[in-house]
């Protein structure tokens, strides 16, 4: 477990370097100058894209199964910032060429990737954080649709009533509905009954062209099942042949697969675990910082107001106006500014 944790922070440890090769890239010390030329700026466009998209890649791997909750949010930040350039150069290069596809076999083949390189995947923690989020309107939504219910059909003296009144137009067209389907019912029994007499009285009579006919009629049964089967198998044959279809083999979950699904598991699992930890620890330390050092801070603060107040006298001569909420309130106090720039910012 711990080599994966090392993997991961590897990962993390690629992508941030790659990121800060492409912000020198992006903002060099000497300003560019501005491309004439549309197919190189294309090319540049690309280029920064494809990198960009394998940056996202990685870091997306790495908050994926990282377990730290302080390196899961500097992760989340870096990650919501490059899906953001992403974006960015996704539009620029639409605008650029007036098309939502774009041929970069060239970019693909200089930093020797794929195309199934270049795709973006949905972020897996689009899900699972959101998991809770999505059962909870789930579980309103049924209460919603309870609560209809019970409106819809309210109880009076023990007796559910209709809110609803029918019509005289759909109460008829109801019976009529009840009545066909029990005629249906009567014709179909009646029909029943005299097939099974004419059975029995075909079988009460047997003779040597009866058995033979009853034993060519089991061998088309047969023959037409054991012909099916082994239609049905070639097809399946064929479409695996044909790469159509996943040979059944195949598909049974190999041992590394479930192993590595087992580890996705219980890393998830800590994730939760650490989640939780790391915000009752924060809970717990501002308490106790509310609870030790509270009374020292405030007594700092009095004093430092007091002080800005008795400076703003010896600058000015009077005693300055409390800064309203609206304004920032005590903030404007305790920033870096001299009273005569706080006074300013007041008038």
């Amino acid at each position: 477990m711990s080599h994966s944790f090392t993997t991961y922070n590897q990962l993390w440890a690629d992508a941030q370097s790659e990121l800060s090769c492409l912000l020198e890239e992006e903002l060099p010390a000497e300003p560019r100058r501005p491309e004439k030329d549309r197919v190189v700026f294309f090319q540049r466009l690309a280029m920064l894209f494809v990198r960009y998209t394998q940056v996202f890649r990685q870091l997306e791997n790495a908050y994926d199964l990282v377990v730290h909750p302080q390196k899961r949010r500097f992760i989340h930040s870096a990650l919501e910032s490059v899906m953001g350039r992403v974006l960015e150069l996704k539009n620029e290069m639409v605008e650029k060429e007036f098309s939502e596809y774009h041929y970069m076999d060239d970019v693909l083949h200089d930093l020797k990737l794929i195309p199934a390189d270049l795709e973006i995947p949905i972020p897996r923690y689009f899900h699972s954080e959101r998991s809770k989020e999505v059962q909870q309107r789930k579980a309103m939504l049924t209460d919603i649709l309870k609560m209809a219910e019970v409106a819809e059909t309210p109880e009076v003296s023990g007796k559910p009533v209709m809110a609803k009144k029918m019509s005289q137009e759909e109460a008829v067209k109801i019976i009529q509905v009840a009545e066909r389907a029990r005629q249906g019912r009567e014709r179909a029994k009646f029909n029943m009954k005299n097939l099974n007499m004419n059975t029995v009285y075909r079988i009460e009579e047997p003779g040597a062209e009866s058995a033979e006919s009853a034993a060519v009629r089991i061998q088309k049964v047969w023959k037409g099942y054991v012909q099916r089967k082994r239609t049905k198998m070639a097809r399946e044959e064929e479409m695996i042949f044909l790469g159509m279809n996943m040979d059944p083999k195949y598909e049974e979950p190999r041992p590394a697969e479930t192993t590595a699904q087992a580890i996705e598991a219980s890393t998830r699992v800590k994730q939760t675990e650490h989640e939780e930890a790391y915000q009752k620890a924060t809970v717990d330390v501002m308490n106790q910082l509310r609870d030790v050092e509270g009374d020292d801070m405030s007594k700092s603060m009095k004093v430092q107001i007091q002080q800005w107040f008795t400076e703003c006298r010896n600058a000015t001569g009077t005693f300055p106006d409390y800064p309203d909420e609206e304004d920032g309130g005590s903030a404007l106090i305790f920033a870096e500014k001299t009273p005569q720039q706080v006074e300013s910012s007041l008038v």
